[in-house]
């Protein structure tokens, strides 16, 4: 049992002398506007109802001043002996601390210091907070206790606040985007049989009713692809994704990925979308198309570039990748230059395209900051990805970039049943060989593919990662609601 402080133990002891008086924890409370409109109605307003927490307070003699919060507006309540009665007056005194709930019902008037008040004529108590709020002149300001006591940062920090506002409108933006343009939101899967939509180690689970091994999926895509089979033209999912992988800056085991996909396009055509979908929803969520991030202004509004993979590498390492094809020889170069990669897999064991890349997000992709669809990757990197028709060594596909932060990711989607097997078994290889992030065999995908799909394009891009380019913030974690931690006990 852990040692109760001194203001808890006497939060405590209000609750016993309010139950005399009211009940500490009732049912419900109607009100008539919310705490982002309410401010909005003229003086002489009567009969409003509102609720919130108690985020400030100044007891007077005769007349008290409050503030009332939620995640959207707050407002300032006076309390007035006169108002309310004296035995009333009392209660609230002596009872009501910060944190607390409170309902009140009265008329709008604005003081003489242009501050908009409701002065109550009723107030009830709606609940005891029996922890104290942090200090407000400091609130809550370690990173590692915003992310445990998220709902603490939440009530204190009012950039918080408008950090995961922005965050849900951004969301409900692209939503309305996609359905605007005749998307149909699915839903997938999460524990799954095979791994497979995307290169990245699993994690493992058994389903005891079934007695089976599964996976939580690292992807939906190969489920959607298999609805775009039974005829969804055009489908979405906003899907909590799973990663068996290292924690950073930028990345997380569990995270919201949206992904899309739509018949008879190929990546060209989503590159025109993806451009147009983030111009308009960013515009309308942030109100310009001109976005700060650190130093730097990023200019949303022009036209974004494309660059090859291979011309990004020997731009920036001097490496050519057509002439170094082999991981062999990419591996002896790499050693040559003495560039050092980072991988949790040893990279003696990853294949060809899984280096390309590590390659890549080593010495380029940290300095692409404008919007840059990166495009022309090498086949082994995209084993479900179309092979180009007159380089079939490449993908139809692309990846947008901004200030080194891969957004999305998108394919012109492989539809041939057989090269997909082929493809497949090598990822399976390559898995039994210690790649963990390479693919294993899936028959029951492979016969989906076999009843016929049509050319289709799609993309996928990680919604906490967007965000946290766009409100620029160090940490992934801080655009993530509640991110798992480590037990404080660990």
């Amino acid at each position: 049992m852990r040692e109760l402080s001194e203001q808890e133990i006497v939060r405590r002891e209000k609750i016993e002398k309010i139950r005399e008086y009211t009940n500490p924890y009732p049912e419900r409370f109607e009100t008539t506007h919310s705490l982002k409109d309410v401010r909005n109605l003229e003086d002489g307003t009567k009969d409003i109802k509102v609720a919130g927490r108690i985020v400030l307070m100044r007891k007077m003699g005769k007349l008290s001043f409050l503030t009332i919060r939620d995640i959207e507006g707050q407002i300032q309540i006076s309390i007035k002996l006169d108002m309310v009665g004296e035995e009333n007056y009392k209660f609230f005194k002596e009872n009501f601390d910060l944190g607390d709930f409170i309902g009140v019902s009265g008329e709008m008037f604005t003081t003489h210091t242009g501050e908009k008040t409701i002065r109550a004529d009723e107030f009830v108590f709606l609940g005891k907070a029996l922890k104290p709020l942090p200090d407000k002149f400091h609130g809550l300001v370690d990173s590692e206790l915003c992310y445990r006591n998220r709902y603490v940062d939440l009530i204190m920090n009012e950039e918080t606040r408008n950090r995961f506002k922005l965050k849900y409108k951004f969301i409900k933006e692209i939503r309305r985007y996609l359905e605007d343009r005749d998307y149909i939101e699915v839903e997938t899967p999460v524990l799954i049989n095979k791994p497979s939509g995307a290169l990245a180690k699993p994690f493992t689970s058994h389903h005891n009713a079934l007695d089976i091994d599964v996976y939580l999926r690292i992807a939906p895509e190969t489920y959607l692809k298999r609805a775009v089979i039974g005829g969804f033209n055009k489908v979405f999912e906003f899907a909590r994704c799973f990663r068996n992988e290292g924690v950073d800056a930028t990345h997380l085991q569990d995270f919201t990925m949206l992904e899309c996909y739509c018949s008879y396009y190929n990546y060209k055509d989503n590159m025109v979308l993806i451009e147009d979908m983030l111009k308009t929803v960013i515009n309308k969520v942030f109100g310009s198309l001109e976005i700060t991030i650190g130093d730097k202004v990023i200019d949303f509004s022009k036209k974004w570039e494309t660059i090859s993979f291979r011309e990004l590498i020997k731009k920036y390492v001097n490496i050519d990748i057509n002439e170094y094809d082999t991981k062999e020889k990419l591996l002896g170069i790499i050693k040559e230059k003495n560039i050092e990669l980072e991988s949790e897999t040893d990279i003696g064991l990853l294949g060809y395209g899984n280096l390309v890349d590590l390659l890549y997000k080593k010495v380029a992709r940290p300095m692409m900051i404008e919007p840059v669809f990166l495009v022309e990757h090498p086949i082994s990197l995209s084993p479900l990805a179309r092979a180009n028709d007159d380089n079939p060594s490449l993908t139809d596909r692309f990846q947008l970039v901004i200030n080194g932060a891969e957004i999305v990711n998108a394919y012109s989607e492989l539809v041939d049943p057989i090269e997909q097997m082929k493809r497949l078994e090598e990822q399976a290889l390559l898995n039994a060989g210690g790649d963990e992030e390479a693919m294993v065999m899936d028959m029951d995908y492979i016969e989906a593919m076999e009843y016929g799909m049509p050319p289709i394009s799609g993309w996928g891009m990680g919604i906490d990662r967007v965000m946290q380019v766009l409100t620029d913030v160090p940490n992934i974690k801080d655009n993530i609601l509640f991110p798992l931690m480590r037990p404080t006990e660990k």
